[in-house]
């Protein structure tokens, strides 16, 4: 885009104190003012009145008799043309305008700027931009209400480069600007996202006085805060001297939209009841966002409470933001109250809903709770679909977000289906999240198809994949797809390298996974955090080579994590290296711990080299961190209906069938080379504060794994989610009943997506640390 030309201060000096404002077209009933006023002209007809040239009482016309007027082919004065472009915009009827334009072409008054200028109004406005510019070069005259006409219909018809290029011709043709048209201009900018021309723009109205107009000074914090300058837009808004409700609303909305500004928004809040400046009904939704993602529930009743005083908390966006509020906070019920409630619910009331249910998932009490609101989800989505609402693509991506926590494949395939009959599969967000779905279901084949299906693709799609076939043991595939991504001119983020490095590792790629580390840091600037550490560490821990993986720590000088240290005292127990194990047990107990799985897997180590002081110091460590019990869940999901499991549970009403099933292969895993693995558990009772030692004996995923044999058909695929890490013996088990069944068998627990088939497990046999 051209920069702005350059013009003399003095031709513009006298431009902005007496600049003409854009003309407001007039009501559609016009009364007459000034017969000689080209801006209030009479609208009396040729021939309304009597003989003798003599004119017809002054009177107002309405739009109704201006069309009949027109229909009838009765000659009118110019002025009469205005209301009727005016109500040809308010019903959006192109047609009409045209109509109105042949009989102007016929009566001559297209030769009128202001009329003239009303009809390219009305066009843009109507959606034909071509006939407006095609009547904009016709022109004999234009004044700055024409151009800035032209400007702001672009930026309408969402062209706004080209509502750029006629300002820059405007200037060119030393032409100059109301701070009208520099508002004009400066919303194409920023539908045009560009802040360059915008700061050009800007430049142009501090030399010209323009800045400190409260309008312009809106323009400029919204084109700033959009464009995420947000800096910038406190400047421009610190410069206004009269704010009024828009411009607080403005800067509001934009804290609103990033996390780290939360404090902020809400002293604006205060400075702006403070400077006697009443709210309305956006920037209390703002505000309301803003206590949503500081999770102040007090506050938001505050401001609730001050929408009743008001009279807004009847506006539909004021109790969107409510509820979702609430719905944030975990005051369900309170949060489906205020939704039952309303009459007027829109989609966005409806998506509200859904994803407040999808983000709550995470910070339930208990995976239990957690499925619960999952459930929920699926319920109003399905409610959804039973009003006259229709799903968009909002809907879609955060029904399938659901669908991936919950590895509900069956819901997500239908949900699938709607996205292809409703049209919305082609939106890159929607088909996304399909990928990602699919993914975590352990559909990779189905993910790959989504994928390749896909019009356009996102970084995020392409990590989603990366990650997909990393999760599913396809290194190379994973490693390929990093390629084409490249190839594509993508640029990776640091998720991207986390699942490549990944991908790395799970083949034992070591001079693949440290040129890839390279790259990261040293041709996309991206400084390596915890997560790319733990995925070289992992590699060097699965290829036996523990001295490397200490080694590598001691030569970045990074400091490991829980996490970390875990995965070091597991892979230096399995492969024999006690000294090293013992030692990063040490390390990991002095970061006192929070899981309490690690915990038991330092207890398994400990009690299985009978090192019983040390079996002490742990247990009296998690009695001081209070860590409480470790609760095994599952649940798998046949034909529409959840089945929930605890470990040694027999609660089922099959549960003598799926003992006798488990015993029996057992049994026969035993005859090709399983040996049973002794874990030191802590009690599985809710009652029970005090850990127990000793073996349970059928882990809750053993149980779901028999029931999905049980009752799914032969060869079909069973499902099952896992709230914690799985154990040896059940991986070891569950990896041979793959064989015997000849099933494929998937498991997502809490750290990876476990699939067996054939006796093999997609993690490599290094999931299960306990």
């Amino acid at each position: 885009m051209a920069s702005t030309p350059s013009l003399a201060v003095s031709a513009a000096a006298a431009v902005f104190p007496s600049a003409a404002d854009p003309r407001r077209p007039p009501p559609p009933s016009v009364a007459i003012v000034d017969k000689n006023s080209s801006y209030g002209r009479s609208l009396q007809a040729a021939d309304n009145g009597g003989g003798g040239g003599m004119e017809a009482p002054l009177r107002p016309l309405d739009v109704q008799e201006a069309m009949t007027m027109l229909t009838e082919g009765k000659a009118v004065q110019s002025a009469m043309y205005v209301p009727l472009l005016h109500r040809c915009v308010e019903t959006g009827s192109l047609g009409a305008a045209r109509a109105v334009h042949g009989h102007m072409a016929k009566t001559g008054a297209g030769a009128d700027m202001f009329v003239a200028t009303s009809l390219v109004n009305a066009y843009m406005r109507c959606g034909a931009a071509r006939d407006a510019r095609r009547l904009f070069d016709g022109m004999p005259e234009r004044n700055v209400v024409t151009w800035t006409a032209l400007v702001t219909g672009y930026t309408l018809n969402s062209q706004p480069a080209l509502g750029l290029e006629v300002f820059v011709e405007m200037l060119e043709m030393g032409r100059y600007p109301s701070h009208y048209t520099l508002g004009a201009t400066l919303n194409a900018c920023l539908a045009s996202c560009d802040v360059d021309l915008g700061k050009q723009v800007h430049g142009y109205a501090i030399k010209y006085g323009a800045e400190s107009i409260t309008s312009m000074g809106n323009s400029l914090c919204s084109l700033y805060a959009k464009l995420g300058s947000l800096d910038s837009a406190l400047r421009a808004f610190w410069r206004i001297p009269e704010k009024n409700v828009i411009t607080w609303t403005t800067m509001i909305s934009a804290c609103a939209e990033d996390e780290e500004c939360v404090e902020l928004g809400l002293s604006l809040f205060i400075d702006m009841l403070m400077d006697g400046v009443m709210p309305n009904e956006f920037t209390l939704t703002s505000v309301m966002s803003l206590c949503g993602t500081r999770l102040d529930l007090n506050l938001g009743k505050q401001v609730q409470a001050f929408s009743f005083k008001i009279g807004c908390e009847t506006n539909l966006p004021v109790k969107n933001s409510t509820m979702y509020l609430y719905l944030r906070k975990g005051e369900t019920d309170e949060a489906m109250r205020l939704f039952e409630q309303m009459e007027d619910a829109s989609i966005i009331t409806w998506n509200a809903m859904i994803s407040g249910y999808a983000q709550i998932m995470d910070s339930a009490k208990d995976d239990l709770q957690a499925r619960s609101r999952g459930f929920q989800a699926l319920t109003i989505f399905r409610d959804l679909k039973r009003s006259v609402m229709k799903p968009d693509l909002f809907t879609f991506s955060s029904i399938l977000s659901v669908c991936s926590a919950m590895m509900a494949l069956e819901q997500g395939e239908q949900i699938h289906a709607q996205t292809i009959k409703s049209g919305f599969l082609s939106d890159v967000v929607v088909n996304s999240a399909l990928v990602n779905m699919y993914n975590k279901c352990g559909c990779i084949q189905d993910a790959n198809k989504a994928f390749l299906e896909m019009p356009t693709r996102t970084f995020v799609t392409w990590t989603s994949m990366i990650s997909g076939y990393s999760q599913h043991g396809q290194p190379q595939e994973a490693i390929q797809l990093f390629k084409e991504m490249r190839l594509a001119g993508v640029r990776p983020n640091e998720i991207t390298f986390v699942s490549l490095l990944s991908a790395c590792s799970y083949a034992g790629l070591v001079e693949e996974a440290e040129h890839y580390f390279d790259m990261m840091k040293k041709e996309y600037c991206i400084e390596p955090v915890v997560d790319h550490y733990g995925c070289m560490i992992d590699m060097f821990v699965r290829l036996g080579r523990v001295e490397d993986a200490f080694s590598f720590i001691k030569r970045t000088g990074f400091e490991p994590n829980e996490a970390i240290w875990s995965s070091l005292v597991a892979g230096c127990r399995s492969h024999g290296n006690m000294e090293l194990a013992f030692y990063a047990a040490d390390k990991l107990l002095e970061l006192k711990p929070k899981g309490i799985e690690t915990y038991i897997l330092l207890l398994n180590m400990y009690i299985s080299t009978e090192r019983w002081q040390d079996v002490a110091r742990v247990r009296k460590l998690m009695k001081q961190e209070d860590v409480g019990i470790l609760r095994d869940r599952s649940w798998i999901t046949i034909k529409d209906k959840v089945y929930f499991f605890r470990a040694n549970d027999r609660t089922h009403p099959q549960a003598t069938e799926l003992y006798q099933l488990l015993e029996n292969l057992l049994e026969k895993a035993k005859a090709i080379g399983y040996e049973p693995y002794q874990n030191a558990e802590l009690s599985d009772s809710e009652d029970d504060e005090k850990p127990a030692a000793g073996s349970l004996k059928h882990h809750s995923e053993r149980l779901a794994v028999a029931l999905g044999l049980l009752q799914t058909p032969p060869g079909a695929t069973v499902r099952v989610t896992k709230n914690i890490t799985m154990c040896r013996d059940c991986h070891s088990s569950i990896k041979l009943f793959s064989l015997l069944e000849n099933r494929e068998i998937i498991v997502r627990d809490s750290k990876r997506l476990h699939k067996f088939k054939d006796g093999r497990c997609s993690c490599g046999d290094f999931g299960a640390l306990l």
